[in-house]
């Protein structure tokens, strides 16, 4: 994507649609009362997410370096192949951001970008457009800024510096470190300064942040899922326990359940259509996450011990069906059509181990077919071992063993299925389930809903980096400048008096995202494509007001038409 000026000024109806909700969720759009500011509890939860990482690396290595000392050579090679692989294709991944985030050409769009924002004009209308191929650029009505290597001499000793700084820390499988380290910078940095610094700080720490979860997500499910199988196997047909095979174990564990929870917490921060969640529902997520992951990865090792080939056909078989699964579902993830496929079938291997949302709306029924499969399946893989255990090599496990195994799955399962519950019940950021789909939904002070940071409309954004959910036609209410009948749909009961519509601020920049919003549980698009966060990084920067991102709706015709006009 690129970004263009049409050099028009911006009407207040062109920027500021009515308010479309989406007719498939019946819940009002929540709003946040204020914006979301680094704190020390954020500081310390990533100082908490590096030693995990940490951990998890350094007790894997540790162990297959005892594994070479006391000459168990395959087991120091599978350890050893689950610690690099991973690794190397997370470090080509972020090699891969950086370079494209880094590279020495300016594309024409964020030039034309910047200097829009620069001119200092009242009200600008900058859009970005699909043009055959999604996110080919587009040349500029604007000038052109002078790139970033035209600075002289020691500017481009400075990017070579910066090249070779980069080369190292992923050569040195260190690129999540960096990450996490230069988040922490970029959040304390927010934190000292204020307005309009504040803003771009805690924009660009909120784009690191999300790669990092993103990272750390693949990382964890190619590196310490398998991991833990493969430990947990071999201190079974050993029928012993290693000090190092339980820190390795314990240590991937806690990777898996940190980081799928971690994950789920920036995915809701960097979206202002959802309330974000707390830290004591993180905790509690990772509790559920904790227990059932545990039970699930120790029904693999039990029957992985005595059926070696039963249990990869299974793991195959298991993965090609949740992968249908999920295909079928329609995910809207990525940007393209090969990298949504690759990403469906990444999430199949999430599948593998534990619950994971990829589709808008309520999931009572999809969690509960998933709930149901894999109690089932650890059911059987847990009785199959207990039932043949006596025919697998190096078994001699007695009675009391088996049963207290089986009871240690069914107790783990349990437990975690008593946190899920206690998390949905009580701590999640939407309200208390009362029911099977249905919310109980928190009352916002109405001063808080009155105040300026909430007054915007839901599709255009000041605060970085959030959007809001554009709307469809048939919601939409009359006026406005719309022709034509419109239904009104009756709020549903309990529903709260809507606020008094407040003139919102309309000065500054608007970035015209010509694609619908993506639906949650998937990134907003400035997230996830390079290129239209590079333009907005750059016009947040030079604007002297915080730039509105603005989404596509296809409401109606006029609006059709007014972005085949302008763009």
């Amino acid at each position: 994507m690129a970004a263009k000026s049409d050099g028009a000024p911006v009407s207040l109806r062109n920027a500021i649609p009515p308010e479309c909700p989406s007719r498939l969720d019946p819940r009002p759009l929540q709003r946040r009362p204020t914006e979301q500011r680094y704190t020390l509890s954020d500081c310390c939860w990533t100082l908490c997410a590096l030693l995990v990482f940490f951990a998890d690396g350094a007790s894997d290595l540790w162990l297959a370096a005892d594994y070479y000392l006391r000459k168990y050579y395959p087991q120091f090679v599978l350890t050893l192949v689950f610690v690099i692989v991973p690794s190397v294709v997370v470090q080509v991944l972020s090699f891969r951001w950086f370079a494209y985030d880094f590279s020495e050409t300016v594309e024409s769009g964020t030039a034309a970008a910047a200097v829009v924002a620069a001119s200092g004009a009242a009200e600008q209308d900058i859009s970005t457009k699909d043009s055959g191929e999604r996110g080919a650029g587009r040349s500029a009505a604007a000038g052109v800024l002078p790139g970033p290597g035209n600075g002289g001499g020691a500017r481009g000793c400075c990017r070579v510096f910066v090249w070779l700084f980069q080369a190292l820390i992923h050569i040195f499988q260190l690129a999540q470190v960096w990450r996490y380290v230069h988040a922490l910078y970029l959040g304390v940095q927010s934190r000292w300064h204020g307005d309009p610094e504040q803003r771009h700080y805690y924009w660009r720490m909120m784009f690191e942040s999300a790669d990092i979860s993103m990272l750390r997500l693949l990382e964890s499910f190619l590196k310490s899922a398998p991991q833990l199988v493969l430990q947990l196997t071999i201190m079974i047909r050993a029928n012993q326990v290693l000090p190092l095979q339980g820190l390795s174990a314990s240590a991937s564990l806690i990777s898996l359940a940190w980081m799928i929870s971690s994950y789920q917490k920036v995915l809701r921060d960097s979206r202002d259509d959802k309330l974000p969640m707390t830290y004591n529902a993180v905790i509690v997520q990772i509790l559920w996450h904790l227990f059932t992951i545990g039970a699930r990865t120790l029904a693999f090792a039990l029957f992985a011990s005595v059926f070696q080939l039963y249990f990869g056909i299974f793991i195959v078989a298991h993965w090609c069906i949740m992968t249908f699964w999920i295909i079928q579902g329609e995910t809207d993830f990525c940007m393209s059509k090969w990298e949504e496929i690759i990403y469906n079938m990444m999430v199949g291997i999430v599948y593998i181990f534990c619950w994971f949302s990829v589709r808008e709306g309520r999931t009572c029924c999809r969690m509960l077919i998933y709930s149901v499969s894999v109690f089932v399946e650890n059911v059987a893989l847990t009785t199959f071992w207990y039932l043949y255990r006596s025919t697998g090599e190096r078994q001699s496990t007695s009675e009391f063993y088996a049963v207290a195994m089986v009871c240690v799955v069914a107790s783990s399962y349990a437990l975690g299925t008593f946190f899920m519950f206690v998390y949905y019940c009580l701590l999640h950021p939407d309200g208390a389930v009362s029911g099977w789909g249905y919310i109980v939904e928190k009352e916002v002070p109405v001063e808080a809903l009155a105040s300026p940071a909430s007054s915007l409309p839901p599709d255009l954004v000041s605060s970085p980096p959030r959007t809001l959910q554009r709307t469809k036609g048939s919601d939409r209410e009359p006026g406005h400048g719309i022709d034509g009948d419109v239904f009104k749909v009756r709020p549903p009961r309990g529903a709260q008096t809507p606020v008094p519509h407040l003139t919102p601020r309309t000065e500054g920049p608007v970035i015209r995202i010509d694609l619908p919003r993506k639906k949650y549980p998937a990134w907003d698009a400035h997230f996830i494509d390079r290129r239209l966060r590079k333009t907005i990084l750059v016009l947040e920067s030079a604007a002297p007001v915080p730039p509105r991102i603005q989404y596509r709706c296809l409401g109606t015709p006029k609006e059709v038409m007014e972005y085949e006009t302008t763009v």
